[in-house]
């Protein structure tokens, strides 16, 4: 199954476009689906003749820095930014072009028939303009304290509070569940009941987990497919675990799939596999 590319994917690849596109000037920008543009203002024609300034990410966006406005693009999880050599008028799969003043241009597409990456256009990259005000801190940027103060508030569960981005920007599925695995937690263990050791151990476990995975990326030359990414428990059912070698279980959802060590994570208990995540006698 794909998955929403998460912040070290996301920041690697900004990297490497800012690298590439900017000081670059933009010729125009077209949206090549109905469903690509989610915002009217302001107007894409501002930005022609525009030098794209950087490009930069927050949480799971992607953003393209010019002067009078920002492109903030989200990939979702079968979308992809990437320098566009063909310019084919109709290109499989394109939601998006950028065309740039010197004949270059950047394609946003996407894989599958949902068509759910989108483009806002914003006043700037600040966290005052939507989508971006509803997201949370740079997931590893938090301080433990202010990680502490968010647990405690928040009676739920850790793996649903570490995909939700209004706590911490830029965290998925597999980051939570590598996160949890590391920490030694289980996925399903009360925010507001962890210990002070629990929350340490759960701070350094998110922070080294994204730090591994933004290496990772930045020795690659384009964004890593799911399949790819590094981690210990997550899409690995069924195999052992690389720290005590009992076996990988998970807990599956319509939507997604939650995995899970017993051995490190749940005291050797088995989560039953429903919705209701109770434990199996």
């Amino acid at each position: 199954m794909l998955a929403v590319p998460e912040l070290p994917e996301i920041r690697a690849h900004a990297e490497r476009l800012d690298r590439d596109f900017a000081g670059h000037v933009l010729n125009g920008f077209r949206a090549l689906s109905f469903t690509a543009l989610k915002t009217v203002t302001p107007p894409t024609d501002d930005a022609e003749g525009s030098t794209l300034e950087r490009v930069t990410s927050r949480g799971k966006y992607l953003l393209l820095e010019l002067s009078p406005l920002t492109f903030a693009v989200h990939l979702m999880q079968g979308g992809r930014l990437r320098p566009d050599t063909k310019k084919s008028p109709r290109p499989r799969g394109g939601l998006a072009r950028w065309e740039f003043t010197d004949g270059r241009a950047l394609l946003l597409s996407e894989a599958g028939s949902e068509k759910r990456a989108g483009v806002w256009t914003l006043p700037d990259s600040s966290d005052d303009n939507e989508p971006l005000s509803e997201l949370g801190p740079e997931a590893d940027g938090v301080s433990v304290e202010a990680l502490e103060a968010m647990l405690r508030s928040n009676s739920g569960r850790v793996h649903g509070f570490l995909r939700d981005q209004t706590n911490l920007a830029g965290l998925g599925r597999r980051l939570a569940n590598e996160a949890c695995h590391r920490a030694r937690l289980s996925p399903f263990a009360n925010t507001s009941k962890l210990t002070d050791v629990e929350v340490l151990a759960l701070h350094t476990a998110i922070k080294s987990t994204i730090d591994e995975s933004l290496a990772y990326e930045r020795s690659r030359e384009d964004m890593s497919s799911s399949k790819e990414r590094p981690g210990s428990v997550h899409n690995r059912g069924g195999e052992s675990c690389p720290v005590c070698t009992d076996k990988v279980r998970s807990v599956e959802y319509s939507a997604y799939t939650v995995f899970y060590c017993p051995t490190c994570q749940t005291g050797g208990r088995i989560l039953a596999d429903n919705t209701t995540s109770r434990f199996l006698k």
